[in-house]
């Protein structure tokens, strides 16, 4: 199963070096997150021992207890969906970043609780492009109010933004959203100094990274390719 493993990750990683190279970069430019919910913790050892080292969860407690079971050296686990406030310190204990905070309340309770555990912890500002309900994110418009808040946090490291845009049957109908990211983080960049520049772009899943990598994708976070089909829940 490691070997059939390592063929997925091989094939993923082949159309990420194709995609890069169509937008001038290379295949090890960007993180290949493998997302890893509702997937048991057999089956990720697996991807790990097949060389994954980035996982992605979208549920602090499932994560946490797969956190508990997985092991590797250079592990690093991304929290990848919705964080509630209740669930700050868990979060906060078990993941190496969150690519999920969407409000200025949650950098502040996220900020107080790094300070307690004696942690500094990276953080990606999810950001929502559509009108979905079914999608959480932070509004265009509340990006100031974060950054405020981010810039006062001593506990919280900003690097970029994070998207899910709509799904759609043909994946380039995608890129419209992939493209509005990247020019948003090329506006919060425009006054900030060099050593300050924010640096990730995580967009992109399985059916549509490669476009999201044309686009400018630093992180893609890729499942079904993975994985295989996963049990709905």
């Amino acid at each position: 199963m490691v070997e059939e493993m390592r063929d997925r990750l091989a094939q993923v990683r082949e159309r990420i070096e194709r995609a890069a190279g169509r937008s001038g970069r290379k295949g090890e430019e960007i993180s290949l997150i493998a997302v890893s919910k509702t997937i048991d913790p057999r089956t990720i050892q697996e991807a790990v021992d097949a060389g994954i080292r980035d996982l992605g969860e979208n549920r602090v407690q499932e994560g946490a207890e797969k956190i508990a079971e997985v092991k590797a050296e250079g592990l690093r686990w991304h929290l990848i969906g919705h964080l509630q406030s209740n669930k700050a310190r868990l979060a906060v204990r078990s993941f190496q970043e969150i690519q999920t905070l969407d409000s200025a309340a949650l950098a502040a309770r996220l900020d107080r609780v790094a300070s307690e555990e004696s942690r500094h912890l990276p953080v990606l500002i999810q950001v929502r492009l559509a009108d979905e309900v079914t999608k959480t994110g932070a509004d265009e418009t509340e990006l100031p109010e974060i950054m405020d808040a981010l810039e006062s946090a001593g506990h919280l490291g900003l690097r970029g933004l994070m998207t899910i845009p709509p799904f759609f049957d043909s994946a380039e109908d995608t890129r419209p959203y992939f493209r509005r990211l990247r020019k948003m983080l090329d506006k919060l960049n425009a006054n900030r100094a060099a050593e300050r520049k924010l640096t990730e772009l995580s967009m992109g899943m399985s059916h549509d990274f490669e476009v999201a990598v044309e686009e400018g994708a630093t992180m893609v976070r890729v499942g079904t390719a993975i994985f295989g089909e996963r049990n709905k829940v």
